[in-house]
């Protein structure tokens, strides 16, 4: 017994297996976890190690060298990238996608432990860290104070970092740019020669005086005494009094030679938020937790923390982002209850029956909700992806339905009882259903074995698309047939009840039918007549088709190119450098003069936050930042989409204009869109590799100044930071050698002078706070004070430091970047009015056309490399797509040409992307090419159901000829409906102008324009290329079988033309 047989027979058991899909698909849904993109877990291995006073060039020979030598042995290694700055090297190290993170981290360790024999002494254990999502911040905020700012960063710290610490999903709060206590001992080094002592004794005696030692015990004749030696300061002012030694029989105190300053650590980093001082709270999460749950959690967490905080601190909302996640979700949901609606009013509108939209209409939920079981048992998330999959899926899963139910309709008013039409009804197009069941599964099929950030992005979409089609035929012959069995009434044609129930008439049937019915019969007699007509002119026909198809191919170049559409969620990110080695100080003016323009310039601001500098702190969020004292990083937060005039493209743009006629800005970087868009930038990169900086930065001026030429060329910027004003120590070896000094021991000697000393912690109501002993700031910062301090020998005598040092003033880099173990530098340029693709073409022609001197190399890529990686993919993935269509209709028709004509309606669907994409002014993206690839099971389908029904009338004797013609007018309404369904079913998601709708809008567009064309030429090219391919082969057939029939007829033709010559 059939499947279609079972479930009408037993349609208790069947209603009961689809009630328990739904139940579980029900409960799947309310324990998915939402967020913006699929959990992207970059394969990506960071290895960051601390080496304490080198410079770049040091860290790069000593460390990152010897590191890279070693890590370039890993398994599936696909590159390898490095930074090395002053003090520090971080080493990233790219893999293959679907490494085993945790074993590769095992074998970086291991690589490690190998290195360690070869890295200097004083080089602090490399540490390694995975790329993980709870390192990046779900939430910034923005907190400001005037008369609390001093303590800001203790009051955080104790009220709302270990609040929010608390909260179920939350990884990690971290408090930025903070202002910190500390207690400096600041000398005078014309004292300290003058009581012949050092920095370094000063600093020991305050460790050694700032104690509390326990003693012992003390036990008398009844009780038992501990005892503690109280040494530690009550105050800050008790380090005045420290007894340093005595000189002419008068003690020298602390005071004496230092002063004690109970103040606030020298700032290193500026943050301020809608002009006012203030500090940055990051928020990180669990790499498993729900985004928004948390978010959610935290801002109410924060609400209760606010009312009870001082009344001058604010706290404003720089980035969420689970709002960005909630608009584009709520977005795509809205387009799918849109689809759903129209879906719902094609069916009736071709029906004109409740029962018959009911039927049809049950598979739709059931289908849909397996693409939610799908997400749950494979641990993924809701978001823009998923939910584009299953809008791309509610206008497809009703066709197998639409199909199997128009036939039963049809044995119905033929007088077939309900249960019998169902049967034979089903029985008759169910292998027609599951053969395009099949052409849709393979071609989704094969996105879940995508490579690279694209199959990343799009696994999911493949598994969800290729399970709710698969789902939803399973419904079509199953519960449809079982449905039809109990629900619709036996008609005639004129759609009549049964004999016993002829007088009562539906009235609203009646109406359809006069209506509606009748256009649809006009509209089936009218295809029938063209279909006659074409028929008689089929080469003609097929000619004229073969010319649309090539004239919209031509069109081709016409469309540019980008990676991924930037969606406008209204933040604008800049990275803006001012002249190199700027004080922080100056950099706050330019900040102030900056607040002050953006203030007046846009009304659609927000939030305005600016930061500026790098924190010391010992954190790996502190050492691997780059920003420098003179480097500015802004975020713009603008009011919603709706609230404002322009997008945050345009503002971009403008603010463009603003920091070109600012004389202090160097350079800068601007992004617009904000959330994914930040990750996602459209820029091209010229990487430049040689080992000569001078001769790479050379090259890298000429490319910037070449690419700044090109029309639709912008943010033209070498991304390595200029070099630092730097004064250099060179020691003569001789000298300190017969003083009995080494370079290490004067070089620590002046970076206590400079930096400071942490000699001991000063306690106060359980804090801690460092007390630094170094030079007064008059001593540091005077280059002639500096060459003349003194330097301590072992016997005790002092010399100067311009006797045994030569100190020159030089310029060095900040840092040095590598790529695959070479010295690199980057040109980076982004496109505007222009598209990605025609930037990068351009760069491309320009590079070929520079000379390079001898050991450079120029490699184009970033996100231009990543879009043609993965356009590469895709038309692979279009080609392997058609390939298994081919195969999967040449196995289900036992045929090898038979396919070959299935398969006609495929570049007539690729022709109608071209078209779509050139009228909307869109882009060809991987979103788009992601369309037009979806498209060849789509297209194909509604072939596979003319053909098919064509080759059952042929079975049953019908000529050729009305074979074609009757197929295809009764096969017409379901392919019209099926194309509709689809059509209205990615209406809502091509027309959305919601937040995010940039990046699902281009395959609602690509499949609509190449859908509607392939669907209206395949009804014509189709039928054409059967009658015409078909009649031929059967001729030939028909001609061999007569000649071998009545062979003996051409051997006497052959004597006969023999014997005349």
């Amino acid at each position: 017994m059939k499947i279609y047989e079972t479930a009408v027979s037993k349609p208790v058991t069947t209603t009961m297996i689809f009630l328990a899909i739904i139940v579980f698909g029900i409960y799947s849904i309310i324990n998915l976890a939402v967020d913006f993109f699929p959990d992207i877990e970059l394969p990506a291995i960071t290895v960051v190690t601390v080496y304490p006073g080198a410079d770049a060039e040091n860290v790069e020979e000593k460390i990152t060298k010897p590191l890279e030598d070693r890590l370039s042995g890993i398994n599936d290694l696909d590159r390898i990238t490095s930074q090395s700055r002053d003090n520090l090297s971080i080493i990233t190290v790219v893999l293959q996608y679907g490494t085993d993170l945790n074993e590769a981290a095992n074998d970086v360790r291991n690589f490690i432990d190998m290195a360690m024999n070869v890295l200097p002494d004083e080089v602090e254990r490399p540490s390694v860290f995975k790329f993980s999502t709870s390192q990046m911040p779900i939430m910034i905020y923005g907190v400001e104070a005037q008369q609390n700012y001093p303590g800001l960063g203790k009051l955080l710290e104790d009220n709302v970092v270990n609040n929010l610490n608390r909260i179920n999903g939350v990884a990690s709060v971290m408090v930025g740019g903070a202002p910190e206590r500390v207690v400096y001992a600041e000398i005078d080094p014309k004292k300290l020669e003058a009581y012949n002592i050092t920095l370094d004794q000063l600093a020991r005696i305050i460790q050694a005086e700032n104690l509390n030692i326990p003693v012992g015990t003390i036990k008398t004749t009844d009780m038992e005494y501990k005892v503690t030696a109280e040494g530690e300061f009550s105050s800050s002012d008790q380090i005045k009094d420290i007894v340093i030694g005595f000189q002419n029989g008068r003690v020298v105190k602390f005071g004496d030679i230092a002063v004690i300053r109970d103040s606030l650590k020298d700032k290193t980093v500026y943050e301020s938020v809608n002009g006012r001082q203030g500090v940055r709270l990051l928020i990180m999460k669990q790499s498993d937790a729900n985004t928004v749950q948390v978010a959610n959690k935290t801002r109410q967490e924060l609400d209760n923390i606010m009312q009870k905080m001082p009344s001058d601190v604010k706290m404003y909302p720089i980035y969420d982002s689970s709002e960005n996640i909630l608009n584009s979700v709520n977005n795509l949901a809205e387009t799918i209850i849109y689809a759903f609606i129209f879906v719902s009013l094609i069916v009736l509108l071709f029906f004109g029956r409740w029962r018959s939209s009911i039927v049809i209409l049950v598979t739709i939920p059931i289908a849909l909700i397996s693409g939610f079981i799908y997400l749950f048992l494979a641990n993924d998330t809701l978001n823009v992806i998923s939910l584009s999959a299953i809008t791309i899926a509610i206008g497809m899963v009703v066709d197998d339905a639409i199909v199997v139910l128009e036939n039963i309709t049809k044995h119905i008013e033929r007088g077939s009882t309900p249960r019998e039409a169902s049967i034979a009804g089903t029985n008759e197009v169910w292998t027609a259903v599951i053969a395009s069941t099949v052409v849709i599964v393979v071609v989704f099929l094969p996105l879940t074995m995508l490579s690279g950030l694209t199959g990343t992005i799009f696994r999911s979409l493949g598994w969800i698309v290729s399970i709710t089609i698969s789902v939803s035929t399973l419904a079509a012959i199953s519960i449809t047939p079982m449905m039809s069995a109990h629900m619709l009434k036996g008609r005639n044609i004129y759609g009549s009840d049964d004999d016993n129930n002829k007088k009562n008439k539906d009235k609203g049937y009646k109406l359809w039918a006069s209506t509606i019915g009748k256009a649809l019969d006009w509209l089936d007699n009218t295809y029938q007549k063209l279909l006659t007509y074409v028929l008689k002119y089929k080469k003609t026909t097929l000619i004229l088709a073969f010319v649309l198809f090539v004239g919209t191919m031509a069109l081709f170049p016409l469309l540019g190119t980008e990676f991924l559409p930037q969606a406008d969620q209204g933040v604008v990110n800049a990275n803006i450098h001012l002249q190199t080695g700027l004080k922080l100080e100056k950099t706050e003016q330019f900040i102030s003069k900056l607040e002050k323009i953006v203030n007046e310039r846009y009304p659609e601001k927000y939030i305005m936050s600016f930061s500026a500098g790098t924190s010391d702190d010992a954190s790996i969020s502190g050492m691997a930042s780059s920003q420098g004292s003179n480097e500015v990083v802004m975020t713009l937060r603008l009011v919603d989409r709706e609230e404002r005039d322009r997008t945050v493209f345009e503002i971009a743009e403008d603010f463009r204009k603003v920091l070109d006629t600012m004389p202090e800005v160097i350079k800068y970087d601007i992004n617009a869109g904000g959330g994914a868009s930040a990750m996602m930038s459209n820029n091209v990169e010229v990487q430049i590799f040689g080992q000569d900086l001078d001769s790479t930065m050379k090259v890298a001026n000429i490319l910037k100044d070449e690419i700044s030429q090109i029309p639709g060329a912008r943010d033209v910027i070498i991304t390595r930071k200029n070099d630092q004003p730097t004064f250099k120590v060179y020691f003569d070896r001789e000298k300190l050698a017969r003083l009995g000094l080494t370079s290490a021991t004067v070089s620590n000697t002046l970076r206590n002078y400079i930096t400071g000393y942490t000699a001991s912690k000063y306690r106060e109501e359980g804090n801690e706070y460092d007390v630094i002993v170094r030079l007064n700031d008059r001593a540091r910062n005077d280059v002639e004070l500096f060459k003349n301090l003194m330097i301590s020998t072992p016997t005790g005598a002092k010399v100067s430091l311009s006797e045994i040092a030569n100190i020159v003033e030089e310029s060095t880099p900040p840092e040095i970047e590598h790529e695959n173990k070479q010295r690199v530098i980057t040109v980076s340029a982004k496109p505007e009015n222009i598209s990605l693709g025609e930037l990068g073409a351009s760069i491309q022609q320009l590079t070929r056309n520079i000379d390079l001197p001898s050991g450079v190399d120029i490699n184009v890529g970033g996100r231009y490399e990543d879009q043609m990686e993965s356009f590469r993919d895709l038309i692979l993935l279009l080609f392997v797509s058609i390939l298994l269509v081919y195969i999967s209709m040449a196995a289900q028709f036992e045929s090898l040409t038979m396919p070959l004509l299935i398969i006609l309606s495929i570049p007539f669907a690729l022709s109608g992307v071209i078209l779509a994409l050139l009228i909307t002014g869109k882009t060809l993206s991987v979103n788009a090419l992601l369309g037009g690839v979806m498209l060849i099971g789509i297209a194909v389908k509604n072939s596979i159901i003319l053909v098919d029904f064509t080759n059952l009338l042929r079975d049953r004797g019908l000529r050729l000829h009305d074979a074609v013609v009757q197929a295809g007018r009764s096969r017409l309404r379901p392919i019209l409906m099926t194309a509709s369904t689809t059509f209205l079913g990615m209406l809502p998601m091509a027309l959305s102008t919601g937040e995010g709708s940039e990046l699902w809008a281009p395959i609602g567009i690509a499949v609509i324009g190449g859908l509607v064309f392939s669907t209206i030429l395949s009804l014509i090219v189709v039928p054409t290329a059967y009658y015409t391919f078909i009649r031929s082969g059967s001729r030939r057939k028909e001609l061999m079988r007569m000649r071998k029939q009545f062979g003996f007829v051409d051997k006497i033709l052959f004597n006969n033309k023999n014997n005349k010559s």
